[in-house]
């Protein structure tokens, strides 16, 4: 697996990052329990993958536990990522100096390290200033409890702003932005990627197969199966739940995985593989964030990065997709309520 520079700093990343977020039973969705969720961490390391995605929020600090442990043994070989800023059981949230400190501290403690190669702040935080979070995360560095620095959900001008913070004052700038980005959701062309570009922030791109609406799990006028992902969420209890499933599922969005379908049939290959292809050839992205539930679908996942598109079947994907790019965060967490 081929490894480049994340953003503009010496550490080298594969192209393939593995998510973790389905790792842990704490939501009660289908995921991977702890012996799935290790198989996945030995092939994705087989595979020459070395970079591992993870976050304090996902099953409420379960994920970084089962992560921890499966990395016992070989912590020195991989790159391990984690976040912070929101909230786990009763803690509080953002970006503040007292709350940053409590999460990398728990982080740590629940992963089993003494240190963090990137650590991310999970998304911005309107009521810290800026400049009071970048030096909290230059500490983190110099007391050598962090390596890099990063950022998710950012907006670009939130990604200057805290470029210019660390700069103003003497810090560690971010190294690299995790945004959504997908055939179904590409308003991050419009202003973040030139920023990245420009401000030297490698782009792991997460979100790639649009919940799996891009993998052809599911039809224009046919409702999801209860079992499927989307049909899951659609009935469950967690807030924001289905008011996510409902904003992937739209006519539009329907149309693009229909087409990536044909594309995928045309080439005789599957529409997760045609789908994270596009996003993975994309220009300025530096990494592709999978979020396997099991070992195969892992493998297939990876058989994505030695395909290569044709230009034709590349355009034709990219007009279908083509939409108005406003100025746009980026996130989804803007349709999840707080809570």
């Amino acid at each position: 697996m081929d490894h480049v520079n994340l953003g503009h700093s010496g550490l080298r990343v594969s192209r393939a990052c593995l998510g973790t977020m389905n790792f842990g039973t704490e939501h009660g969705l289908a995921a991977s329990d702890e012996a799935e969720a290790g198989r996945i961490i030995d092939a994705f390391a087989e595979a020459g993958g070395n970079f591992i995605d993870t976050a304090d929020l996902y099953h409420r600090g379960e994920t970084e536990e089962i992560v921890g442990r499966a990395l016992k043994g070989r912590r020195e070989w991989m790159v391990l990522a984690t976040k912070g800023a929101m909230p786990v059981g009763t803690e509080g949230r953002g970006l503040s100096r007292r709350h940053l400190t409590r999460a990398l501290d728990a982080s740590l403690r629940r992963l089993g390290t003494d240190y963090i190669d990137l650590y991310q702040c999970h998304q911005w935080d309107p009521s810290t200033p800026i400049e009071e979070t970048m030096a909290t995360l230059d500490g983190f560095v110099k007391a050598g409890k962090v390596r890099y620095l990063g950022c998710s959900n950012f907006t670009a001008t939130q990604i200057v702003e805290a470029q210019w913070a660390a700069a103003r004052v003497g810090g560690t700038p971010l190294v690299s932005l995790q945004p959504q980005y997908s055939l179904v959701q590409r308003v991050i062309e419009a202003e973040i990627l030139s920023a990245c570009e420009r401000h030297g922030l490698g782009v792991v791109a997460y979100g790639t197969l649009g919940g799996g609406v891009l993998a052809g799990r599911y039809r224009r006028g046919q409702a999801p199966d209860a079992g499927s992902r989307m049909g899951r969420l659609l009935g469950h209890s967690m807030p924001g739940a289905n008011r996510w499933a409902e904003s992937l599922l739209t006519e539009r969005n329907l149309e693009i995985a229909e087409a990536v379908s044909q594309v995928a049939a045309e080439l005789g290959t599957t529409p997760s593989k045609v789908a994270l292809a596009w996003v993975a050839g994309r220009a300025g992205v530096t990494s592709v964030l999978l979020g396997p539930r099991t070992v195969e679908q892992l493998r297939e996942n990876l058989e994505a990065f030695d395909l290569d598109l044709p230009e034709a079947a590349r355009a034709r994907l990219d007009e279908i997709s083509r939409a108005d790019l406003g100025p746009m965060d980026g996130s989804f967490f803007h349709l999840v309520p707080r809570r």
